[in-house]
């Protein structure tokens, strides 16, 4: 399977037509260029220089954008309100891609061939996969926007990390709420036949008999699927108290929550990062009201939010709505900050292999407030997230627990 095929079947899929026109929408409106750089110029001697294959048009570019700019607007506050690292400032160099890996490849390759890069973000798991081996060659250290369960393998992926749980470790989240508020509860999982879609099913359904809940049904969807009338059938005869959905951004969960309410299920939908964004909960329309999921970090209007190092920057540069890939960016762009400075305290260069030490030796880390306990690295993740449910009343997604840290749940 080539990579191209290997990123549609990923992502392409699992979009509604109304969310790609949406995403077509934002990404002419916002008019952005197909390479961005910011920061200190090229010539600047000791910048610190992130590269990134940033999707900035294509089918996640709705996500990509927001990438882009959360790491365009770290740069920016990192120069001029924290200095750099040690008088070394930032650069960033961040070149579109369309959410292609072959592209992405051709991306990378540009962007190290004129820039001494020091730290990378990737646009997908394809590219996360098929970069290991020139990551590694190249002594880079790499971060991005995928959450897939194999990237959480230091010794098969050591110059790589993610911005949060893996997608085993997003259902393991949701699973530990359920498991705390309503034990032995009935609990289904629904997928798109995608890799995406496949890769944390097994291991929670294990998890879930561990923690004591009944797992009474998988169903499995093609991606994007227009019609779920036998799917639904399924569910009803299942009859769980949750309903776990993984591997869709939006169709055809409003679809799934629609005909369940017509059946008088009374079953709770939840989902996981890439469900959970306040756009895409509205784009939902009623079927939204509701739904709960997995989020690894605030979000922009969350009540504690202003009082942050990080998100008080943010509501000054911004007085409306950020995505949470937009503070995605941010948290690449922290969690490096702190892993340079690290790295140069103990009187090491700035290479892959001395980052990827200094990140392992570094524990209860302060993202500025972005997540909101101190955390530290397990493996390549961070596994700690909150359950967040849409109030449509409110226009936001509230959070309705504390942090979960699944190093104190076992």
């Amino acid at each position: 399977m080539s990579m191209r095929k290997r990123t549609s079947e990923l992502f392409l899929g699992t979009a509604s037509a109304a969310l790609l026109a949406l995403m077509t929408a934002s990404t002419v409106l916002a008019d952005q260029p197909d390479e961005a750089e910011v920061g200190v110029d090229a010539d600047e001697e000791d910048a610190i220089v992130i590269g990134g294959s940033i999707p900035m048009t294509g089918v996640f570019a709705f996500a990509g954008l927001q990438f882009n700019d959360g790491i365009r607007d770290f740069v920016r506050w990192a120069n001029e309100e924290k200095g750099g690292v040690n008088g070394r400032k930032f650069r960033y160099v961040g070149q579109d891609t369309g959410y292609d890996a072959d592209q992405s490849v051709g991306v990378f390759r540009r962007i190290t061939s004129r820039e001494d890069v020091d730290f990378y973000f990737g646009d997908s798991t394809a590219f996360s996969q098929s970069i290991n081996s020139a990551l590694n060659r190249r002594d880079i250290l790499m971060t991005g926007a995928s959450f897939a369960s194999e990237l959480n393998n230091p010794e098969q992926y050591p110059l790589q990390f993610l911005l949060g749980p893996d997608y085993t470790e997003q259902v393991g989240i949701l699973l530990n709420y359920i498991a705390e508020e309503d034990p032995g509860a009935r609990v289904a999982l629904v997928h798109s036949d995608t890799e995406f879609g496949r890769d944390p099913i097994r291991a929670s359904e294990e998890m879930a008999e561990e923690l004591g809940l009944e797992h009474v049904e998988t169903i499995v969807t093609p991606a994007g699927a227009s019609d779920i009338s036998s799917a639904a059938l399924e569910l009803r005869r299942a009859r769980p108290d949750y309903t776990i959905f993984h591997g869709y951004i939006l169709s055809p969960i409003p679809d799934f929550i629609q005909r369940a309410r017509q059946m008088g299920m009374d079953t709770r939908f939840m989902g996981t990062i890439y469900t959970m964004d306040q756009g895409i909960i509205d784009e939902m329309g009623d079927a939204g009201d509701g739904f709960m999921g997995v989020m690894p970090y605030r979000y922009y209007y969350d009540e504690e939010a202003p009082d942050t190092e990080v998100f008080g920057a943010i509501h000054e540069m911004h007085d409306e709505y950020r995505a949470t890939t937009y503070t995605q960016g941010w948290l690449a762009g922290m969690l490096l900050m702190q892993i340079a400075q690290a790295t140069l305290d103990a009187g090491d260069e700035l290479t892959g292999t001395n980052m990827r030490k200094a990140l392992d030796s570094l524990e209860d880390i302060d993202t500025g407030g972005i997540i909101g306990v101190p955390v530290t690295f397990r493996g390549n993740s961070i596994p700690v997230g909150r359950i967040y449910r849409a109030d449509a009343e409110e226009g936001r997604m509230v959070p309705v627990s504390d942090w979960i840290d699944l190093d104190e749940t076992d």
